[in-house]
């Protein structure tokens, strides 16, 4: 026993010491896709909070506040028509404190065309082929690989969209983030290859306040503390952003929010209102200035 604690201590140290030293220097091993844009300020469902969601009028606000992505979920209607919907029945959800006269439910077609460069994040929440290949052939017929981001919770229905359009970039699946922290707590994350460009993640912080996973009270205050002690790593953030994986926390609605995001290294923040985001990052940067 004592000859084989002789040898692994020496090497688990080792270990340990390499682990850290790669996870700070990722570079030295792993060569870093330059990213085609960088989302500071993200509009949840087109911004949400401020007009109806998923409607022009609600996106146009939120070009209006200078927005780098747009997040949208899709969905087939009957007759074929890829549309930007979040309900399953199509129907139109508002936001709490949202207005505005625009009802028309659009398809993506109508939001490429209107925005052609504007970067987005086109969520598949079904597994359904037809719907996925829609996206790939209107993704393609206007250009947008590189600024129109795959997402999914689910792995199964990301690993259907990556065989339909391999050079889109797309973000973790739940799944894949939980390896992800397993390969980071146990230190062989710097050493493994990551093919997702994008971790979009809730903020803990927002749990019981926002953000409800349970129905359980006690399940969400233990989830707050839990999930707040193995994401909020700022060293992890650090690693990815320097292997090109950006960080985008959501659905974060007040400057409290912001700040801890962009604290821990954040490339930007999804929200329903595009609106105090702007604000929150204008003042930031005329604050860095001053100093």
């Amino acid at each position: 026993m004592g000859s084989l604690l002789y040898y692994a201590l020496p090497a688990l140290g080792s270990y340990v010491m390499l682990s850290i030293f790669f996870l700070r220097r990722p570079r030295l091993l792993h060569t870093p896709q330059a990213p085609a844009f960088c989302p500071h300020l993200a509009a949840h469902r087109g911004g949400s909070g401020e007009r109806l969601e998923h409607t022009m009028e609600a996106m146009e606000n939120s070009m209006a506040q200078q927005a780098d992505l747009l997040e949208l979920d899709c969905q087939l209607t009957r007759d074929g028509v890829v549309v930007v919907s979040h309900d399953k029945n199509l129907s139109r959800q508002s936001g709490h404190f949202a207005h505005g006269s625009d009802r028309h439910m659009v398809s993506l077609e109508d939001v490429f065309q209107r925005f052609p460069r504007m970067p987005m994040s086109v969520e598949v929440k079904e597994e359904n082929e037809e719907l996925i290949h829609k996206i790939v052939d209107l993704v393609r017929h206007f250009d947008r690989n590189e600024i129109t981001i795959w997402a999914s919770e689910k792995s199964s229905i990301m690993k259907k969209c990556k065989a339909a359009n391999p050079e889109m970039p797309f973000s973790f699946t739940q799944n894949r983030g939980f390896w992800l922290l397993l390969l980071y707590y146990v230190g062989l994350l710097p050493f493994m290859p990551i093919q997702e460009r994008f971790l979009i993640s809730f903020l803990p912080t927002i749990i019981n306040r926002t953000y409800f996973p349970f129905s359980c009270p006690g399940l969400n205050q233990l989830a707050a503390v839990v999930s707040k002690w193995f994401l909020m790593r700022k060293s992890l953030i650090q690693h990815l952003e320097q292997r090109g994986v950006q960080v985008i926390f959501w659905c974060l609605n007040e400057e409290s929010d912001f700040e801890v995001a962009f604290g821990l290294g954040a490339t930007g923040v999804m929200t329903d209102y595009p609106t105090a985001l702007r604000h929150y990052l204008d003042n930031r940067g005329a604050a860095a200035q001053a100093s």
